[in-house]
This record gives structure tokens, C-alpha cells and sequence, in this order.
């Protein structure tokens, strides 16, 4: 062999060796979960693929297709850096929850996390919505998770609630499906509470109740390109219930599509209730289709048999733009406030609601509310 020959031969075999070397570092951070007790309960090899992942810069817990049977489980952090969770498989909850845990699959104290794809949650909730005054159960739960993307998950028939994020922030959320019967109870697609910097965007949820309810202590959180329905729309509240909750500010739902719900655009707290407070709030450019309540603010809030007083939550400064589409009854805007605590600030521009083809009408009550330009539907209240 020449030394031309020698020398790349030497320069082929250092460059397969690099090769090699970068190849089986990389696989190196993805621990797959078996398959073995998939039939059974997997929850011992999540937790070791998670351990594993959780203790690598970079590492990947993989779940390949297939179904796995799996009980309630806690992926606990702190972890050496980012940690990704992909998910191609199913994963089907058991019918009877572990009793006195409010979630089924938990992600605690973790920062810079990345969950995704094309897998199913599957909350194995139909047995569960019988039972009267059931506990509630999340399919999904963060608390104190930081730097978040959780992207193209589909979660069907959560026993209650399909995603709850709480105490966290810097949540993005993309292309999730949450999907459930209109009849289920409390199935909420997402429920935030106690959080910042959220962006949930392109979702398709429908369920039995709220699209999207948003708790005490949510702030700087953007809503976008979300479909829903069927279910009871995108909500506020309900606030209220508790002492000391905190406020809910800077809030912008923009182009979201609402279809055959309960309600569209809606600020619910209880009355009577603890002081509070909801402020800055803007619904923007979004479409309804055959909705109750296509714009309501409701401080009489009261799903119990008897409520009396007025609610103490201050609510001010809410925008609805370009709120356009059909209502299901004549009375397409109710704003209904606290006597004590009258609303403050509440805007409407570019609204246009139908009724079967006629102009739908506004009633409000303790709030000071302005219709800005010309031409909207209804353009007063009565």
C-alpha cells in the first residue's frame, strides 16, 4: 500500500471512529421502556427508564407504540439538565384510581422538560363518571415544572381533569388533543392554577366541561388557535371559592373556534366569596357557532343549591374584539356583576352575534361596560 493509500485509509478510519463514537453517545441518552409487564403494570419501568433519563444531560425516556397498562406514578426531579419524554405508545390507566392521589401520571420538580408524540393518554374514565361525587383525578399533572413544551399528546377519557399545570412556569403547549364525551363530568381538557408564562396554542379539545379553566395565580398567559367544543368554553374562575387566592392578570385569548359549546368567553366567581381579583383581560378575534353564552361574565356563580351574598372579586380592564358568530339564544352578552364589587372597565368592539339570523341582545347588571364604534350586534346593553 502507497502512503496516499495509507494515509486515507488512517484519515477513513478516524473519521468512522468519531462517527461511532458520537453515534453510541447519543443512543447512550435514550432508555427505552420495556415492553415485558406492559400487559400488567409497566409503572417499575418507567421509573427506571425515567431515573436514568432524569440523571443524563440531554436524556430521553422513549415509549415505543404498542398499549401499557399503567398505575399512578410520580416522575420526580431535579434532573441533571433537559429531559425529554417521548411518547409513541398508549398508556391506559387503571378503571379504580390508587385512592387518596388526585393524579394518575405526575411530573414534580423538574426543569427544562419536553414531552411529545404521537402517543395517547387513555384515562380509562367511563366507569369512573358514574360514581357520584368522585375525587378528582388528573391524567396529566405538573407541579413546580419550569420550561415546559409538551406537544402533539392526545388524551382521551380522563377520569376528571386531562391536563392540570400547577405552580409552574414557562408552559408551552402545542397541537394537543384532549377528548371526551359531552357528557362527562368535570373533564376539563386544561386546568391552570398558580402559574406564569403560559402559551397554549393550535389545540383541539372536547370534553365535558372547560375547554380551558384558568385558576387563581395564572398570569401572563396567551390562548391561541384553540378548537373547542364540545364542552363549557374557555373560563376564568371559577374564583372565589377559597381564602387568599391570588389574582389573575394579563390574560389574551385570540382566534379560538367555538362549536356547539355551553359557553364561549367566559369570567365566573363565586358569590359570596373572599376578596380577589381578575384584570387585564383580553378575548380577541375569536368565532363562535351555536354557544349559549357567547360572552358572559357571571358573579353570581353558585353550582351549589343555595348561594347568598355577593362576590368580593374585583373584576376590571376586559376587552372582547371582534367576537363574531351565531348565539343559542337571544341574549348573545350577560355581564352580570357583584353589587359590592361592580365591574370595572369592560369593553366591546367589533362584536357581531346572531340569533337565528337576528340581532342578539346585552344584559348587564353593576358593571360599567362600553360598546366602542358603530355597527355591532348587540350595540348596547338593555
Amino acid at each position: 500500500m502507497d502512503s496516499n493509500c495509507l494515509s486515507q485509509s488512517i484519515v477513513i478510519f478516524f473519521l468512522l471512529s468519531i462517527w461511532s463514537t458520537l453515534h453510541v453517545h447519543c443512543q447512550s441518552n435514550i432508555f427505552t421502556v420495556s415492553q415485558s409487564r406492559a400487559k400488567t403494570n409497566s409503572k417499575e419501568d418507567f421509573l427506571v427508564a425515567w431515573k436514568k433519563a432524569c440523571e443524563t444531560d440531554g436524556g430521553t425516556i422513549s415509549v415505543p407504540q404498542g398499549n401499557y397498562q399503567l398505575s399512578d406514578v410520580e416522575f420526580l426531579g431535579p434532573c441533571i439538565g433537559k429531559t425529554n419524554f417521548v411518547l409513541d405508545g398508549t398508556l391506559i390507566a387503571p378503571e379504580v384510581p390508587t385512592p387518596n392521589i388526585d393524579y394518575w401520571i405526575m411530573f414534580r420538580n423538574v426543569d427544562s422538560l419536553s414531552m411529545s408524540g404521537t402517543g395517547t393518554i387513555d384515562g380509562n374514565g367511563a366507569s369512573y363518571w358514574k360514581i357520584k361525587k368522585a375525587p378528582f383525578i388528573t391524567s396529566l399533572k405538573l407541579e413546580h415544572v419550569n420550561n415546559v413544551n409538551i406537544r402533539d399528546i392526545h388524551s382521551i377519557n380522563s377520569k376528571k381533569f386531562h391536563f392540570n399545570i400547577n405552580n409552574c412556569k414557562g408552559v408551552t403547549i402545542t397541537n394537543i388533543h384532549a377528548i371526551a364525551p359531552a357528557d362527562s363530568p368535570n373533564t376539563d381538557g386544561i386546568h391552570l392554577g398558580k402559574s406564569e408564562n403560559i402559551r397554549v396554542s393550535g389545540a383541539n379539545i372536547a370534553t365535558g366541561d372547560d375547554c380551558i379553566s384558568i385558576g387563581d395565580g395564572v398570569t401572563y398567559m396567551n390562548i391561541t388557535g384553540v378548537n373547542c367544543g364540545p364542552g363549557h368554553g374557555i373560563s376564568i374562575g371559577s374564583l372565589g371559592r377559597y381564602q387568599e387566592e391570588k389574582e389573575v392578570r394579563s390574560i389574551r385569548v385570540t382566534n379560538c373556534n367555538f362549536k356547539n359549546t355551553q359557553n364561549g368567553l367566559r369570567i365566573k366567581t363565586f358569590g359570596p366569596s373572599p376578596p380577589g381579583l381578575v384584570s387585564d383581560i383580553t378575548f380577541e378575534g375569536n368565532v363562535v357557532d351555536n354557544v349559549d353564552n357567547p360572552i358572559i361574565i357571571d358573579q353570581h356563580y353558585c353550582p351549589h343549591t343555595t348561594c347568598e351574598g355577593d362576590s368580593s372579586v374585583s373584576i376590571k380592564r376586559v376587552k372582547f374584539i371582534d367576537i363574531r358568530g351565531s348565539s343559542n339564544a337571544a341574549i348573545g352578552v350577560k355581564i352580570d356583576c357583584s353589587k359590592s364589587q361592580p365591574c370595572e372597565d369592560i369593553e366591546l368592539k367589533g362584536v357581531s352575534l346572531t340569533f337565528n339570523g337576528q340581532p342578539t341582545t346585552a344584559l348587564c347588571s353593576s358593571a360599567d361596560v362600553k360598546f366602542l364604534g358603530n355597527n355591532q350586534i348587540p350595540s348596547s346593553c338593555s
